[in-house]
């Protein structure tokens, strides 16, 4: 898109702009890639004190049920999802996946129960289809609403805590996957301890209005660097963490990308509430009987990455086609290229090799387990 004038903007477009970051169309809209710092640092900053990203071009929605019971939003939100919603605690978020018929995957996304409604936060190239596809099967008995005048960020890294304390003293407490509402420096802000970085941190819902005096507030703080979609790409793919669009898409099951741990015990076939999701005969299938290809990490020989869409192979004369990388670059933290893709399930095993095909080279590349670092979530 060479317009940028027909791309969308965050509440914090001026400030990136302020801070000289490089601008580049993603999702529909105008984002920061990187900073004068550049990905490299960037992204090291935040595996050593604390990164912070616009992520307001995702979507943030509301469900409520009609009734006043939060059990019917929580069961009406199981006829389109997976996991376990019903079972997830006040104050508690979740991780989960909104299936198709076909048993693949229209998006990823978090669910937190807030009491009396949910808060579910959906990716920005999906935001409008979730958006329709939530409305088209929930309005018989909830109330869905798109946030439209949030922001959202993200504080990402080992110093997030120490930093996010100066704003709000009772951080500590919050364990991996909490959510409250607080007042940071007198803003009504929901914080959930989560992110995509592979580090502890926070994300933080907050009114459009006053986005930029809170994330100025925390830049302020020596430890906190701004971060752009390079380093979060580079970050989440050392995490073994999926993009959707890239990783995961409506040609795959939640099997097949090795995210069944998000389909908990009382959805799967036993379960009290087994299936009654779309897409839940695949699969259920799947989950008792494995699936015929599995996502995987990649860790290529050498210095030079294999990116998203290169072939693999199970020879190094490229006779048989097995899988693709889906994606691919060079890891900071762990000093190496490092790769997902799909490969048979059968040869999925860490320690196999394959070949990548580069520029008509086939170049060897190891299966490994994800994640390629060890994530530091606060239990």
């Amino acid at each position: 898109m060479d317009d940028t004038s027909a791309l969308r903007q965050t509440p914090l477009h001026a400030l990136h702009l302020s801070l000289g970051a490089r601008m580049v169309p993603f999702a529909g809209y105008d984002m920061p890639v990187q900073y004068p710092a550049g990905v490299m640092k960037e992204h090291l900053h935040t595996r050593a004190c604390a990164g912070l990203f616009d992520v307001s071009h995702m979507g943030q929605v509301i469900v409520r049920a009609r009734s006043g019971n939060n059990t019917d939003a929580a069961l009406a939100l199981e006829k389109l999802v997976p996991v376990d919603v019903a079972g997830l605690k006040e104050d508690r978020q979740r991780y989960s996946l909104l299936t198709d018929e076909n048993g693949t995957i229209l998006d990823d996304l978090m669910i937190a129960n807030r009491g009396d409604h949910f808060f579910i936060v959906v990716n920005a190239g999906c935001k409008d289809a979730d958006f329709a596809h939530l409305q088209k099967n929930l309005s018989d008995t909830c109330d869905v609403t798109m946030l439209d005048d949030r922001a959202l960020v993200a504080l990402q890294g080992p110093h997030a805590q120490a930093v996010l304390a100066e704003l709000w003293a009772d951080v500590a407490e919050m364990k991996f996957m909490d959510v409250r509402e607080v007042s940071l420096h007198d803003v009504p802000c929901l914080v959930s301890r989560s992110g995509y970085s592979g580090e502890d941190g926070f994300e933080i819902s907050i009114p459009a209005a006053d986005a930029v005096d809170i994330v100025n507030r925390l830049l302020e703080h020596p430890d906190v660097m701004p971060i752009g979609l390079g380093a979060r790409d580079s970050l989440r793919l050392e995490a073994g963490l999926c993009l959707y669009g890239n990783d995961i898409d409506t040609t795959t099951s939640p099997v097949e990308a090795a995210l069944e741990w998000a389909i908990q015990k009382v959805r799967r076939n036993g379960g009290a509430r087994a299936g009654g999701f779309p897409g839940a005969d695949r699969i259920l299938s799947e989950l008792e009987n494995g699936a015929a290809r599995r996502r995987v990490g990649l860790r290529p020989e050498g210095k030079a990455p294999v990116r998203a869409h290169a072939k693999l192979y199970a020879d190094a004369e490229g006779r048989e086609e097995i899988g693709e990388v889906t994606s691919g670059g060079f890891g900071p933290s762990v000093e190496s290229p490092v790769a997902m893709g799909y490969v048979p399930t059968k040869i999925s095993a860490p320690g196999t090799q394959v070949y990548a095909e580069v520029r008509g080279k086939y170049l060897p590349v190891t299966v490994a387990a994800l994640p390629f670092i060890t994530p530091t979530y606060k239990r």
